[in-house]
């Protein structure tokens, strides 16, 4: 009897294992995205180009779900080329000695929406972040499933060490410390 208990449970927990479903983004059809202010009167949005992540869930409803992530520093985008130089530089990113931003966590349902919850590391330092995240609907296209995410939230930059900082001849930070994520998120189910 106990053989056939012992039996049980570890079919069970392999059924379990391997019952978890990866999600992979689809690059062309999601967007990393931020925004900051300048000069206290307007806000430049930018994005990274290069970026992957997978999502790992053991359940339909994405609760719990692992999540990591990575963007090339190198490929930020402003649409400005000097400013896009500057970013790059020790400066900010300083991209040739850290060039990538990661994040490992996971994805907790929170209401009608998630949270995602975990580490983020830029610049050489990690810090815990919770991100506010809708979505998680999917959908059959005929050539595969489809899920969809929208996460925002805030982060200081100077938590991790992007502490370069100017200001106006009246005060106002030419940058902003305060950078709000826009991340639109589409993941491919794989087979």
């Amino acid at each position: 009897m106990k053989k056939r208990i012992l039996l049980f449970a570890l079919t069970c927990s392999a059924a379990a294992a391997f019952s978890q479903t990866t999600w992979t983004i689809d690059n062309a059809h999601s967007k990393i995205g931020f925004i900051i202010t300048h000069m206290a009167i307007s806000e430049v949005e930018g994005k990274f180009n290069d970026f992957n992540g997978t999502l790992i869930s053991k359940n339909d409803s994405f609760d719990g779900a692992e999540v990591t992530f990575s963007a090339k520093t190198g490929t930020v985008d402003t649409d400005n080329e000097r400013r896009d130089g500057h970013l790059k530089s020790p400066d900010f990113f300083d991209a040739e000695k850290y060039p990538e931003i990661t994040f490992k966590g996971n994805l907790v349902k929170s209401g009608t929406g998630y949270k995602l919850k975990g580490n983020l590391i830029m610049h050489g330092v990690t810090k815990p972040v919770e991100l506010d995240v809708t979505g998680g609907n999917t959908v059959n296209t005929g050539r595969g499933i489809k899920s969809g995410f929208k996460i925002n939230g805030t982060i200081n930059r100077k938590d991790f060490g992007l502490t370069w900082s100017n200001a106006t001849p009246t005060g106002e930070l030419v940058v902003s410390d305060q950078v709000v994520l826009n991340l639109k998120i589409e993941l491919d189910k794989k087979a």
